[in-house]
C-alpha cells in the first residue's frame, strides 16, 4: 500500500520503564521513558526531545559522513562534531605552507570556509516500527527460507515511500532481527570547514591519554551545512547559501555540578549487551587476551625504535595510535568485565529466566556447545586477522592476494585499481622496511607457537624461533617486490605507484615469486581451508539461537524494559554528571581545567605540547565569561551516560536540552559498556562547552561564529 505522506506519525510511543537501574540503555527516541527521565531532573518533554510533526532536538542532530555524530549550533547550520572525527577533511586541506593539522583553522567568514566533496551528513526525518510487515508470513519457516522472505518484505516497506531525490529509507533490524524499524534519510551534501583547533588542543594527549581519565583534549572541529536557495540539499555550488535548520542548539556555559542530569543524543556504533555467558566469558578469557597479545608484541617493537629515532617517530606515529587504539579498549574490556562480574551476573539472571521458562535452558545449553565448538576456529581467527592486520609485510601481501585474485578474474576495472593503488600509496608513505621485518618476525613465531598444529600449513614449525625468523625475514624483505628490491621500494606517490601497475602481468609474475608472498600465501590458503567457513557455519548457527533467546528474554522477564543494541541508528541515552571510583583508593572527579593542561605541558612533545598562545593565556588568566567557580576554564567532564564508537561527536545536553558538552571518548576503566553497562564504572568523556567556546573567543579570535549561535549564561 502506497503512503500518501512522508511523514509517518505524530504520536509517540508509550513510554517504557527502565530495567533495574536508572542508568545505561540506547533508547530509541521515539521511546524514550520520560517519566523516568524526569525523575532524575530533565525538565523537557520527550516529544521536544523527537517529534516528526514539528521541529524538535532531533532535528539538531545529524550523523557526520557516516560514521560519527554532529550538531547544528546555530540559525545559520553551524556544525560542531569531534576533531577526530573532522581529521580527514582538515588534513586533505593542509598543505606545507599551510599546515591546518599543526597550526589550526578557522575561516574569517562563510568565503574563507572550505569544501569537503564527498563529505555528506545525515538528518532522521522520522522512525517508525515496521516489525508486522517485515516479519508477515514468516512463521515456522526455516532460517534460509525466513531470511529470504524478509528481504522481499523490507523491499516492499521501502517501496512504500515515495521519496524525494535527497531521501531515503533504511529498514533496521533491533533485537536481532526480532523487530524492525523504518528510518526517513534526508541527506545534504555540502558541508564546509569552518574551524579546527591545532592538533596540540585537538588531540591533546593523543595515544597516552586515549581511553584515560583525567583528560584535557578540546576534541572539537566546525563544519557549516549549505544548501540550494530553497534551502534544500544540493551538491556543493558556489550558489548555495547557508542551511537554515528547522532546530539548533543552545549552548550553555553555566557551571555543572556533579549528579546533574544530563543526555547524548547520537548515532552509536555496536553493542551486544544480550549475549549470554558464555559469549561474554570467551571474550573475557580467550578471544581479547588474544588480541592483545598479539598486538602488544608489535606495539612493544614498534616504541623501542620510535623511542630511539626520530624520524621513525614521526613516521609510525599514526600507525602506532591506531593499533593502540583498540589495545587499550581492550584491555579495559577485560578488566571491566572482571570486576563488574559479566559472566557472573548473566549466569545468574539466565537461572531466573530459566525458573520462570524452563525452554530457554534447552537454547541455552545449544548455544554453551557451539560456542565451545566455535572456541578453536574464533581463536586462529583472532590469531590470524590481528597477525595480518599489525605485520606491514602481511598486510601488503594481502593487498596483493586480492590483486592478483581479481586481475587474473577479469574484475579489476579502472575504479577498482585506482582505489587499490590509493591505498597502497597510504602505506608506502609512512613505511619502514627494517621495522616492519621486526615485526613481522615477531608475529609469526607469535603465530606460529600460539596456533594448534591443525591450522598451521605444512613447515610452519621453521618460524617458531623469532631470532631466526628476523634473519629469514629480513633477508626476504630486502628480496620482495613489495618490500625490498624492485620499482615498489620507495613508492610514495600515486605516479610511483603507477610506474609500477603500467606492466601488471611483470608485475604479478614478481609477486607470485616473491618470497613474503608465498609465505603469507600458504597462511591464508590454510586459514581459509581450516578456519574461515568453519566459523562462519558455527556463527549461523549462533545468530538464529540469539534471536531466539532475544525473543525468550523479551517474553519472560516482564519486569524489564529492553532498549536494543546500538547498530549506527539514532539513540538517546540519558545519565549524570559524575566522577568515579575506578580502583581501590582512587577516586576522579568529574571535571578537568586548562591547569591540568600545564600541569601535562611538554614542550615540543608531540603529545604534549601546547600552543603558546595558549600558554599565555594562562599566564594572564585571560579567561573572560568561560571561567567556572574555580576560576578557571573547565576542559572536559564525565557522566554515567551510555555511549559507544559513533557517538564521537554527539551532543551532550543538560535538563533543558542546552548544548554542555561533545562526547569523544570513554573511560578507560568502563569500556566493557559494550558488553556490560555497569554504572560504578562506566563513564563517557566530553569536552566542556565553556572550553569549546573558549578556544573559539579567546584563542582563535573567531568571534564572529559566538556571535551565531546563542549562549546560554
Amino acid at each position: 500500500m502506497k503512503r500518501k505522506h512522508i511523514l509517518l506519525s505524530a504520536v509517540l510511543f508509550p513510554a517504557v520503564m527502565a530495567f533495574a537501574q536508572q542508568y545505561g540503555g540506547m533508547w530509541i527516541p521515539t521511546e524514550l521513558n520520560e517519566k523516568e527521565m524526569k525523575s532524575m531532573g530533565m525538565k523537557i518533554s520527550a516529544k521536544q526531545i523527537f517529534d516528526p510533526s514539528k521541529p524538535s532536538i532531533k532535528d539538531a542532530v545529524v550523523q557526520f559522513n557516516g560514521g560519527c555524530t554532529a550538531e547544528i549550533i546555530s540559525p545559520q547550520g553551524l556544525l560542531l562534531t569531534n576533531h577526530h572525527c573532522g581529521y580527514g577533511q582538515i588534513q586533505k586541506h593542509s598543505t606545507v605552507q599551510n599546515d591546518y593539522l599543526t597550526d589550526g583553522f578557522w575561516a574569517k567568514d562563510m568565503q574563507g570556509e572550505l569544501p569537503n566533496p564527498g563529505v555528506t551528513v545525515d538528518f532522521i526525518a522520522d522512525i517508525k516500527e515496521v516489525t508486522g510487515e517485515v516479519l508477515a508470513g514468516t512463521q515456522n519457516l526455516e532460517a534460509k527460507a525466513s531470511e529470504d522472505l524478509i528481504k522481499s518484505n523490507i523491499e516492499k516497506v521501502k517501496a512504500g515511500f515515495k521519496l524525494e531525490t535527497w531521501q531515503k529509507v533504511v529498514v533496521k533490524p533491533m533485537y536481532y532481527g526480532n523487530k524492525y524499524y523504518v528510518f526517513l534519510i534526508e541527506t545534504y551534501k555540502d558541508i564546509r570547514l569552518v574551524g579546527a583547533p591545532p592538533s596540540s588542543i585537538g588531540k591533546f594527549g593523543s595515544d597516552t591519554d586515549n581511553w584515560v581519565w583525567p583528560r584535557h583534549t578540546g576534541d572539537f572541529s566546525m563544519f557549516r551545512i549549505y544548501a540550494d536557495k530553497d534551502n534544500k540539499p544540493a551538491e556543493y555550488s558556489k550558489d548555495n547559501v547557508p542551511y537554515k535548520p528547522k532546530y539548533f542548539l543552545p549552548v550553555s556555559i553555566k557551571d555543572k555540578q556533579e549528579n546533574d542530569f544530563t543526555f547524548v543524543f547520537g548515532f552509536p556504533g555496536r553493542t551486544t549487551e544480550y549475549l549470554p555467558a558464555i559469549a561474554v566469558e570467551k571474550v573475557m578469557t580467550e578471544t581479547d587476551p588474544t588480541m592483545i597479545a598479539v598486538r602488544e608484541v608489535a606495539l612493544k617493537t614498534l616504541d623501542e625504535k620510535m623511542r630511539s629515532n626520530k624520524e621513525t617517530k614521526l613516521k609510525y606515529a599514526s600507525k602506532y595510535a591506531s593499533v593502540a587504539n583498540y589495545y587499550k579498549k581492550w584491555i579495559g574490556e577485560v578488566e571491566g568485565l572482571k570486576k563488574s562480574d559479566a559472566v557472573g551476573k548473566k549466569q545468574r539472571y539466565e537461572q531466573t529466566l530459566i525458573a520462570k521458562n524452563p525452554q530457554i535452558k534447552t537454547t541455552l545449553d545449544e548455544m554453551t556447545r557451539l560456542y565451545t565448538a566455535q572456541s578453536p576456529f574464533a581463536l586462529n581467527k583472532a590469531y590470524y586477522t590481528e597477525t595480518v592486520r599489525n605485520a606491514e609485510s602481511f598486510t601488503l601481501a594481502n593487498f596483493f592476494y586480492n590483486y592478483i585474485q581479481s586481475a587474473e578474474a577479469g574484475k579489476m576495472d579502472v575504479n577498482a585499481l585506482e582505489n587499490f593503488k590509493s591505498r597502497l600509496s597510504g602505506i608506502y608513505q609512512n613505511y619502514d622496511a627494517e621495522l616492519d621485518a621486526k615485526v613481522t618476525a615477531k608475529l609469526l613465531a607469535l603465530y606460529a607457537n600460539k596456533t594448534p598444529q591443525q591450522f598451521l600449513p605444512a613447515g610452519f614449525e621453521q618460524y617458531k624461533n623469532e631470532s631466526q625468523n628476523l634473519s629469514t625475514i629480513e633477508n626476504y624483505s630486502k628480496l620482495s617486490v613489495m618490500t625490498g628490491r624492485g620499482a615498489l621500494k620507495g613508492a610514495t606517490t600515486i605516479s610511483d605507484i603507477n610506474k609500477v601497475f603500467a606492466d601488471q602481468n611483470a608485475l604479478i609474475n614478481d609477486l607470485k615469486k616473491d618470497p613474503l608472498m608465498k609465505i603469507f600465501a600458504s597462511l591464508r590458503e590454510t586459514y581459509m581451508s581450516t578456519t574461515d567457513k568453519q566459523f562462519t557455519d558455527i556463527q549461523d548457527q549462533i545468530d538464529v539461537l540469539q534471536k531466539k533467546y532475544m525473543a525468550q528474554q523479551m517474553a519472560t522477564d516482564k519486569d524489564r524494559t529492553f532498549y536494543p543494541d546500538a547498530n549506527s541508528t539514532l539513540r538517546v541515552t540519558y545519565g549524570k554528571v559524575k566522577g568515579s571510583e575506578p580502583r581501590d583508593a582512587v577516586s576522579y572527579g568529574y571535571q578537568t581545567h586548562v591547569a591540568g593542561i600545564m600541569e601535562k605541558y611538554v614542550p615540543g612533545d608531540y603529545e604534549f605540547d601546547v600552543p603558546k598562545k595558549l600558554v599565555n593565556l594562562y599566564n594572564t588568566k585571560d579567561y573572560g565569561i568561560y571561567k567556572d567557580k574555580t576560576g578557571d576554564v573547565p576542559v572536559n567532564f564525565t557522566a554515567t551516560n551510555h555511549t559507544t564508537g559513533g557517538n564521537s561527536g554527539s551532543p551532550a545536553l543538560d535538563a533543558e536540552g542546552n548544548l554542555i558538552g561533545l562526547n569523544f571518548d570513554r573511560q578507560w576503566e568502563g569500556t566493557m559498556s559494550d558488553i556490560n553497562f555497569d554504572p560504578r564504572f562506566s563513564r563517557n568523556i566530553m569536552v566542556d562547552t565553556k572550553y569549546i567556546l573558549f578556544i573559539v573567543d579567546k584563542y582563535a579570535d573567531a568571534k564572529w561564529l559566538i556571535k551565531e549561535m546563542k549562549i546560554v549564561k
